[in-house]
């Protein structure tokens, strides 16, 4: 999956939204299932539903979900090939869902919940990763993405300059301040959900 000048959008509710979406541009649908503190936008038959009429390959399934085994059954469930890992998992365990699946993945940076700086991820990462995603962690509610709140993006462009693969930048992005965050971080693509 070549991923330069991407956008993608999250919590698709519908097959009209879907498609308006695309209509507009939109590179990547997302559908965040299996969330340990927010609720699923949409349930996992619906998100299916919406998925198969939008065309699998435009949509990427984005989950905590940590075991192997379940992730590659949902994945299958809902005839995606590539998924957004927002969960703390080790290399090794992306190796093991890549052994099961050919599957691309996404893993997540969380500013403010990172347990190591973006040069030690990156090399850790990257032999099983396809893409990064950087996001927001908020320490009152515990959520790692969809905040609606911006991180430091001196961090993302860190990230940005250590990868030799893909980084897409979310937390907070809206129209007032996607440009800045272009400009600042370089990522290859841009991720919304809440803004």
């Amino acid at each position: 999956m070549i991923i330069d000048g991407l956008v993608q959008v999250a919590g698709i509710r519908s097959p009209g939204e879907a498609r308006m979406l695309l209509d507009c541009g939109v590179d990547l649908l997302g559908f965040p299932l299996r969330l340990p503190v927010h609720a699923p936008d949409t349930s996992e038959e619906a998100a299916r539903a919406i998925i198969e009429e939008a065309g699998p390959a435009l949509c990427v399934l984005i989950t905590y979900e940590e075991d192997p085994d379940r992730l590659v059954d949902l994945c299958r469930f809902l005839n995606v090939g590539t998924v957004q890992m927002h969960a703390d998992v080790s290399p090794d365990t992306l190796a093991r869902i890549k052994a099961r699946a050919p599957l691309n993945i996404f893993k997540s940076y969380v500013v403010g919940r990172e347990s190591m700086g973006p040069e030690q991820f990156v090399q850790a990462y990257s032999p099983v990763c396809d893409a990064f995603i950087t996001d927001t962690f908020d320490p009152t509610t515990g959520a790692s993405g969809a905040t609606g709140q911006v991180h430091d993006w001196a961090v993302s462009a860190e990230l940005v300059r250590r990868s030799l693969r893909p980084v897409i930048l979310a937390g907070g992005l809206t129209p007032a301040n996607v440009r800045g965050a272009i400009k600042s971080v370089c990522p290859a693509a841009v991720d919304v959900h809440t803004g």
